[in-house]
């Protein structure tokens, strides 16, 4: 099972980015896909996830105004548009990957854990 971020780099006060995550090694529809990022001298956080099943998502609040997770319905990614990003926002996003169970998506996105397989890492800066 293998998951891998691309589409970070420096973006100003304001723009957009989006991010992908392409995965392979596994069913896609079995298995749900969360981003979560991690800012420096910060604990890693859970943005949002979606269940490659049914296409159902989950954003925590914080960021669900601003981000947006999809998926790509003819090839095995994941997108994570960003939009309106903030200094804060600044930070290496993850995406990795588990097996599919009702409630998980959520749950994995709330305690930022619980997930298979992980990715490397895009880094997002976010700098005037």
């Amino acid at each position: 099972v293998q998951v891998a971020e691309s589409g970070g780099g420096l973006v100003q006060p304001g723009g957009s980015l989006r991010l992908s995550c392409v995965a392979s090694g596994f069913t896609f529809d079995d298995n749900f896909i969360g981003w979560f990022r991690q800012a420096p001298v910060k604990a890693r956080e859970g943005v949002s996830c979606i269940s490659l099943n049914d296409n159902s998502t989950f954003s925590k609040d914080s960021m669900k105004d601003r981000f947006y997770i999809s998926r790509d319905q003819n090839k095995s990614i994941v997108y994570l548009q960003m939009y309106h990003l903030k200094p804060e926002d600044t930070a290496v996003y993850y995406c990795a990957t588990a097996p599919n169970a009702p409630g998980l998506c959520r749950i994995a996105t709330m305690i930022s854990g619980g997930m298979a397989a992980w990715g490397e890492g895009t880094l997002v800066t976010v700098s005037s």
